[in-house]
């Protein structure tokens, strides 16, 4: 049974979180069951109408996005399958901006997302731009006939392409201007003008480049209004990354767990090993404290006006660095068995790295953390 919980926390949760966790749990084995697909699309593909058959693309792209639901969600994702949980994560990523600032046409595009029934991307890094918003170089031109703009630029490691019928385009209308130029568009990428080459990440999702030549666009709010909108929507999704690493980091735990209980040397079980009983320790006390630090940032957001940052990026940071040093510890513990292709623990050791770049670097974590506490004597 996969543990996911809120009883254990209630103090952080609602009863509408209780019936979504055991909502979540009842789609757990046919979200699992993608991975057993033909072939890296056709998982992608399994994976998108699992997570559409059960209902939780309405999470992300619904009209209110509730921090502790996102969290919920993306921890047993990331316990059942880290492909699932990328897809579900970038659906709101590539929604967001049009909850927020889009006008009447695009809001109309909104229920196909939360349905499943169209993927979306969110095409914020390039070659040269990556933690460095301001150094985007896709350019936006108002279109020579006069209707919307179009777009000449290359984007890289976007998440969701070749599943994609729909992204937020992150471009700049005047380069002189730095982030005061940064403009979010609405691209359909069914059109001239638009190519997609995918990437193969070391952890299985969809991923690719996206090159876009004249390619035809609508405004997302203001001109200008880019680089808030971007900080806006990372802002709302960044802390279920780390419900996403508690979800990996759980599922390690479990599978050490289970295979030093039943694993014999010297004589006996290696759960007997005090060695071993310590890796448990650490491994275990991290995962509360991430999960504890999680739920406080996703709790404050979702129950006061404040947006949290400090104690965001405190939960990003850590809950993604100790999921890293989990899974490391449960991989050491299975051993040879941990280090086969297709093992649990080798797909989760994959899986986790990625989460201590994306959304924000752990450094830059850091940054925004040490900026508040130099700032103002510690977290507001």
């Amino acid at each position: 049974m996969i543990p996911l919980s809120t009883d254990d926390l209630a103090l952080f949760f609602d009863e509408p979180d209780r019936a979504l966790a055991e909502r979540l749990r009842a789609a757990a084995p046919a979200i699992a069951a993608a991975e057993a697909a033909a072939d890296e699309p056709a998982r992608d593909r399994a994976a998108a109408a699992a997570l559409a058959e059960a209902g939780l693309f309405a999470l992300v792209a619904g009209p209110a996005v509730r921090a502790r639901a996102l969290c919920l969600a993306r921890e047993l994702l990331g316990w059942v399958s880290p492909r699932a949980d990328s897809i579900f994560a970038v659906q709101g990523l590539g929604s967001h901006a049009v909850l927020a600032a889009g006008d009447a046409g695009q809001r109309a595009r909104l229920a196909e997302l939360a349905e499943g029934r169209a993927i979306a991307a969110f095409a914020l890094t390039e070659p040269d731009a990556g933690s460095d918003v301001a150094a985007i170089a896709t350019r936006a031109t108002p279109s020579p006939d006069g209707d919307g703009w179009r777009l000449a630029g290359e984007k890289c490691f976007i998440s969701n392409l070749g599943l994609a019928s729909v992204a937020t385009v992150f471009a700049t209308v005047d380069p002189a201007a730095g982030r005061q130029g940064l403009t979010a568009f609405w691209v359909e990428l069914d059109q001239p003008g638009v190519r997609v080459e995918r990437q193969a990440p070391m952890a299985p999702h969809p991923l690719g480049k996206l090159f876009l030549d004249g390619a035809r666009a609508t405004r997302i709010g203001d001109s200008g209004a880019g680089f808030g909108l971007a900080m806006r929507t990372l802002d709302t999704f960044r802390v279920s990354v780390a419900a996403a690493a508690v979800g990996m980091a759980r599922r390690a735990l479990a599978e050490a767990a289970a295979h030093v209980r039943t694993r014999h040397q010297f004589g006996k079980p290696l759960a007997e090993q005090q060695l071993v009983q310590a890796h448990l320790a650490d491994m275990a006390t991290q995962i509360d404290a991430a999960r504890l630090l999680t739920l406080r940032a996703a709790h404050l957001r979702d129950t006061t006006d404040a947006r949290g940052t400090v104690e965001v990026s405190m939960a990003k940071l850590f809950a993604t660095e100790a999921a890293q040093d989990v899974i490391d510890r449960a991989v050491q513990l299975l051993g040879g068995r941990g280090v086969l292709a297709g093992a649990v623990v080798e797909h989760l050791y994959r899986a986790i790295r990625p989460l201590r770049i994306y959304e924000g670097t752990s450094e830059i974590q850091r940054t925004i953390i040490g900026r508040a506490i130099a700032a103002a004597g510690g977290p507001a």
